[in-house]
């Protein structure tokens, strides 16, 4: 009986003690926006429709008057790639891929170049176009990201690359979809990549301050990267686990071989 209860007593050690090594993290790191009171911010929005860039893909429709005549214009583009959306389910989208020189051929129209435009500036382009050529009476063009991503990395539920389909997404929103920031994450100093006309911003943010809610960055763009670091109880935690765990488990295998020998 008593060698029994000297069993039970180093596994209980065992397991307080890898309890203890691997909950070091301080409440307040792992809240948002800390001592933010009701209040009211205006968010930033100018620049937020983004500018087209090459290998972005395109869905571009047009429909006038005349239906007949519109549907020529409809032909699917041959441009086709395999996405992940929201729900981790793989889709096949074809569209217009803008290639390396920012331009796409668009039927009758020929080459057009579409880098360096906003959606709406790339419609308005068409449109005119159509017009002026007198291909279409009144003519109506749609365009929408089919490839509108952004990906979450590092310190969260679910690191993966979301497919927006309504094209408007905020910072909070992607790591709610990412399955939120694990007790581990670096709030004070998420890393936000954004590469523009080929080159790459990098930006830091703070998610406990209310600054993150005037942010310039506050809405994410095509093909943003967050990346959410470990803090220090993590690395330490795990370091500390890493050194001490052996040693732990080789302490409780020559306690309950003591035990074994005794009780013979």
């Amino acid at each position: 009986m008593a060698n029994l209860f000297i069993m039970r007593l180093l596994i209980n050690a065992t397991v307080a003690s890898v309890l203890l090594l691997t909950s070091c993290v301080h409440t307040r790191e792992a809240v948002y926006f800390n001592g933010v009171q009701n209040a009211e911010f205006i968010g930033s929005t100018e620049n937020l429709e983004p500018v087209i860039q090459a290998n972005d893909l395109l869905s571009i429709t047009v429909s006038s008057l005349n239906p007949d005549a519109s549907q020529l214009f409809n032909v699917s583009n041959v441009s086709a790639t395999q996405m992940s959306t929201i729900s981790g389910t793989m889709v096949q989208a074809s569209g217009y891929l803008i290639d390396q020189d920012g331009f796409i051929q668009f039927p009758f129209l020929g080459n057009i170049k579409a880098a360096g435009y906003t959606k709406k500036e790339l419609q308005n382009r068409i449109i005119s176009e159509l017009v002026k050529q007198k291909l279409l009476l009144e003519p109506i063009v749609n365009i929408r990201y089919l490839n509108y991503k952004v990906s979450v990395l590092g310190e969260v539920a679910r690191p993966s690359v979301l497919t927006i389909p309504n094209e408007k997404i905020t910072l909070l929103e992607a790591l709610g979809l990412a399955g939120d920031l694990t007790i581990y994450a670096k709030r004070d100093n998420v890393l936000l990549i954004r590469e523009e006309n080929g080159k790459k911003q990098l930006m830091r943010l703070d998610l406990t301050s209310d600054e993150i809610f005037t942010s310039p960055v506050y809405y994410l763009r095509p093909n943003d990267i967050i990346y959410v670091e470990p803090n220090k109880s993590k690395v330490a935690s795990t370091s500390r686990l890493n050194q001490w765990l052996p040693l732990v488990f080789s302490a409780l295998s020559f306690g309950i071989i003591a035990v074994d020998r005794l009780a013979r």
